[in-house]
């Protein structure tokens, strides 16, 4: 049998009341996009073009919305997918000309910065709080680029 809370039987704590809570999204099964990039000014083999499949963690810390949720998790999602199926590149790379010649322009992705994991994660965090409610205080994003790299706050 359900236990339910009944309204004649106040709770402890209102949920107004409730403090910031954590939402943590991918925790166990990580948000994963694919998308391929290349360190412009890298020494190595870094600096071709190739690919990834990204696994992406976030954490957001935020009073309860009238919802009942810190965040809408499809609001996250959303943020990310926005990167999915793209190419990341830095400002000035060659390649933007490339792909603007060929009609691809929209599966361009045009960072400010190296498009590195630790580059994605300040870049996603910094997206997220921008768009997210005005409840959330923080947001912590974790980029998985290979089962050796992971950038993460």
């Amino acid at each position: 049998m359900a236990s339910r809370l009944s309204e004649d039987k106040p709770t402890d704590i209102p949920l107004v009341d409730a403090g910031e809570r954590e939402l943590r999204v991918g925790e166990d099964r990580p948000i994963r996009i694919s998308s391929g990039h290349r360190i412009l000014h890298h020494n190595g083999k870094c600096s071709r073009p190739h690919g990834h499949n990204y696994e992406i963690t976030v954490s957001v810390t935020g009073e309860l919305t009238s919802e009942g949720w810190v965040v809408d998790k499809g609001d996250i999602t959303e943020v990310i997918s926005e990167w999915d199926h793209r190419f990341l590149v830095e400002q000035g790379d060659p390649l933007i000309e490339a792909f603007e010649q060929s009609g691809d322009e929209d599966a361009l992705v045009v960072l400010d910065h190296p498009p590195t994991a630790e580059v994605m994660a300040v870049l996603l965090e910094e997206k997220l709080s921008d768009t997210l409610p005005d409840t959330v205080s923080e947001v912590a994003v974790s980029v998985r680029e290979t089962s050796e790299l992971c950038a993460a706050p």
